[in-house]
């Protein structure tokens, strides 16, 4: 039996039927039509479905929709909105952290989690914040070193798609 709820996503409203098991990811990708969180595990391991519930990051594929009723979810479509590249993209860009991609949006998501709360992370606290999401194609050591890089970047971001 669906119910109605409001979900605030990306800074914009959306008013959605869900059923009471439905994961906040299936709302994500097959009501808001918002392809950028993957599922992966569906268990809430691989952190590849990470979004940022009020700037925290959570494993969609096991969180029910409901429960993000009233807060604010920042999908990697939110990131930009203008079509500008955030900081932290180009930093995974410029670093060659980015292989087949896959993982990345939820990486990204997190790495914005941890650079909000901590501006100047160490490695440690880099490497300890990401340690919910796994990649298997990069290592980690170039993701580690862009989060790093992102607090010293000066340059303007690009626009998504452009060199």
């Amino acid at each position: 039996m669906k119910r109605p709820i409001s979900l605030n996503v990306n800074g914009r409203s959306y008013r959605v039927e869900v059923e009471p098991r439905q994961s906040l990811l299936q709302v994500l990708r097959e009501e808001l039509h918002l392809p950028g969180t993957k599922e992966g595990c569906g268990t809430g391991d691989c952190g590849t479905c990470t979004v940022l519930l009020d700037g925290k990051p959570v494993t969609s594929c096991i969180l029910l929709a409901a429960k993000a009723e009233g807060k604010e979810v920042t999908t990697i479509e939110g990131l930009s909105p203008d079509g500008a590249l955030h900081p932290i993209q180009q930093a995974f860009i410029d670093h060659g952290a980015v292989q087949c991609g896959f993982c990345i949006p939820g990486m990204v998501l997190t790495a914005k989690a941890l650079l909000d709360q901590t501006p100047n992370p160490t490695e440690f606290d880099v490497r300890q914040a990401l340690a919910g999401n796994l990649c298997r194609c990069t290592g980690y050591k170039k993701i580690v070193e862009a989060v790093l890089a992102v607090p010293r970047m000066k340059t303007k971001p690009r626009r998504a798609g452009l060199k």
